[in-house]
């Protein structure tokens, strides 16, 4: 797999691809291959981490079904009731927007944030937890895009206020709240926030702005992925065994240890309205090589970019990552990932 992965990468220009697979709970392929960062002779390797950029946002649906569970939030919990706050400044048409409405993109948040407010989040000025209520802020004073349920609209913002409304429930960073929910209960040991690399050093993966040929290393830093304003949709990262383990906890209720949901809630992440494809954090198709129907999704903070796909009848899980993120890149991770399907299942 190494080989063909070296192929993959040179044939779209990458500076370095990384994938991992599970089958039956089982890691049976973990490869890397590739430079950290152009210009540098430091390779990659299987234990490095990599951005996932919205792949994030399913785990920050993850985490509010638990605290659904728990009663401390509903799916139907609305930025009024809990921003009781903001409510009179709040332009009438979010109030009544729910968490789920929020988490399945149909909520009428902005595909783009305003420009003074993204300006405002790449200052990040104060915690993590005050930037994403003062993104909160400033956007439901304002008009949504769309009013609520009547659109499917992508919005990275719309987690941020999401986010936003779990930290308000629990007390606790939504950072926090990832590592005691997610990371350490599924042993995910490399997964945190940000650029993967130290300042100064080229001890992960760097990513890289710009077109092949063009490609150029960004300095591992707060201006080496989304600001935390955006945090709950876009800015962990980890190593493809942690990836692909997080992935695959999502195959299968039966089988998903620990148990973090009720089978009821667990179904319901994964569950998409009539006539859509988007559920809470996750895409939803049926795959002929999936035996029915599949999860993916993809994320870029415009320097990684990564894919994830499960196919729960087939308990298999398949994830790639690379350190770029231009057009090349999600045609090399999706070459990847159909390297590892045949490798792994004997079809595609």
């Amino acid at each position: 797999m190494t080989v063909k992965l070296d192929e993959i990468r040179k044939e779209h220009g990458l500076p370095a691809i990384a994938v991992a697979a599970v089958r039956h709970g089982k890691v049976i392929v973990n490869a890397a291959t590739g430079v950290r960062k152009l210009g540098s002779d430091e390779t990659v390797t299987t234990d490095d981490q990599w951005h996932l950029g919205s792949c994030t946002k399913s785990m920050t649906a993850t985490v509010a079904a638990m605290l659904v569970d728990e009663g401390r939030i509903s799916w139907h919990s609305t930025v009024a009731e809990i921003f009781p706050e903001l409510k009179e400044s709040m332009n009438s048409m979010w109030r009544a927007v729910t968490l789920e409405q929020l988490l399945t993109h149909r909520s009428g948040a902005p595909a783009h944030p305003p420009a003074d407010l993204w300006a405002d989040a790449l200052d990040q000025k104060g915690t993590p937890t005050e930037q994403r209520l003062a993104m909160t802020r400033g956007l439901v004073c304002r008009a949504p895009e769309e009013p609520r349920g009547k659109k499917f609209i992508y919005s990275d913002v719309g987690y941020g206020i999401a986010g936003a409304m779990l930290e308000r429930v629990t007390g606790e960073a939504w950072e926090d709240l990832l590592r005691e929910r997610i990371f350490e209960p599924l042993g995910m040991t490399s997964a945190g926030f940000g650029a993967p690399a130290t300042p100064g050093k080229v001890d992960q993966p760097w990513g890289h702005l710009g077109e092949i040929g063009e490609l150029r290393p960004v300095p591992p830093g707060p201006l080496a992925d989304n600001p935390p304003a955006i945090g709950p949709a876009a800015t962990v990262h980890a190593s493809m065994v942690d990836f692909a383990r997080y992935a695959d906890w999502h195959a299968d209720w039966h089988r998903a240890e620990p148990r973090l949901l009720t089978e009821e809630t667990f179904n319901h992440l994964h569950r998409c309205l009539p006539g859509q494809e988007y559920a809470l954090g996750w895409l939803v198709e049926e795959r002929d090589w999936a035996g029915g129907d599949a999860l993916w999704h993809t994320g870029s903070n415009a320097m990684f970019y990564a894919v994830m796909w499960v196919a729960p009848d087939r308990e298999a899980t398949f994830v790639a990552a690379t350190n770029a993120a231009y057009s090349e890149a999600s045609e090399g991770c999706n070459d990847a990932i159909i390297a590892l399907i045949r490798h792994v299942l004997g079809k595609y």
